[in-house]
């Protein structure tokens, strides 16, 4: 379940690689969305797709928001 997409965007702290993974299967979960566990989703529409990291920018704003709300 590694990432092995043609994206150039690399992660900051690529030992979050494995939780960001486990975060999108997930959300998938979530929307009955399936994905297939050898890593290849050619068959997902745009929408599911936009569903999935959509949730996932979202989470991860607000996991961000509240450390930061933690610090004041």
């Amino acid at each position: 379940m590694s990432r092995k997409s043609s994206s150039t965007n690399q992660l900051v702290v690529p030992q979050a690689n494995a939780a960001l993974d486990q975060m999108k299967y997930e959300i998938a979960q979530q929307f009955g969305i399936q994905l297939q566990p050898n890593g290849y989703n050619g068959q997902l529409l745009t929408r599911e797709a936009g569903t999935i990291g959509g949730n996932i920018t979202r989470t991860l704003v607000q996991i961000a928001e509240q450390q930061l709300a933690g610090r004041s």
